[in-house]
């Protein structure tokens, strides 16, 4: 099986084969609509920018506590159709992670119940690409939500700014060193602003505007860059 086929054709696979068996509620929302294909350009595509904030990384032992994401259409940002959910939990936060994200004990435990979370997220990725930084972390972690809620690994095609942005230094020096590959800065070698870390809103408009950056400086308009290109 060619990058192609992992990339596009086997999620879209498994989509078809799942929708028949998932008809109704928020996965079948998602299920219903094709992926997009590796065909289609940038400037047709939209794109769910997502960010999620977790007590760790580990997906077996760790929790959602905040999701935030927004829209890309036509190669802009649409902060209209952008959304940030406090996830509720009543286990104590980890101090260390309190740190980074400043996610407080009250905050969560006042917080929405994940599945109504994913209830709203879930359509709002149907028929779209998913945009994050380092998207192992928001593809794993959404798949054992949706795993653990709906009995479905959700099919996903998934774009990457980090890697985007390795393979690019890639070409120019032959090791890069992690802490060149961050969000912030990968954004101030576009000469974009810095916003403040670890608010998954903040963080995924922050990766939606580093993808347009780096979509910009590759010297095409968006309806030549196909989704293949990624």
């Amino acid at each position: 099986m060619n990058l192609a086929d992992l990339l596009f054709r086997s999620p879209e696979r498994r989509r078809r084969r799942l929708a028949s068996s998932h008809p109704t509620g928020p996965l079948g929302a998602y299920l219903s609509r094709p992926l997009p294909s590796d065909k289609v350009t940038i400037q047709d595509l939209e794109i769910l920018s997502l960010d999620l904030e977790t007590t760790g990384l580990d997906v077996c032992k760790d929790s959602i506590l905040s999701v935030g994401y927004t829209l890309v259409r036509g190669g802009r940002v649409v902060l209209s159709e952008s959304g940030h959910h406090i996830v509720r939990t009543d286990a104590p936060l980890p101090r260390e992670s309190v740190v980074i994200h400043k996610i407080s004990d009250d905050q969560v435990r006042e917080g929405q119940e994940l599945v109504d979370v994913l209830g709203e997220l879930v359509p709002k990725l149907a028929g779209r690409a998913l945009l994050a930084h380092f998207s192992r972390i928001e593809r794993r972690f959404l798949e054992a939500a949706t795993q653990e809620i709906w009995g479905v690994k959700l099919p996903l095609v998934v774009i990457d700014t980090l890697e985007i942005e390795r393979r690019k230094l890639g070409r120019v020096q032959s090791e890069v060193a992690p802490h060149y590959l961050r969000l912030f800065n990968c954004r101030d070698r576009y000469g974009l602003p810095r916003y403040r870390a670890h608010n998954a809103l903040e963080d995924a408009i922050a990766t939606a505007e580093l993808f347009l950056a780096q979509m910009a400086h590759r010297g095409r308009s968006l309806d030549r860059i196909r989704l293949r290109d990624m």
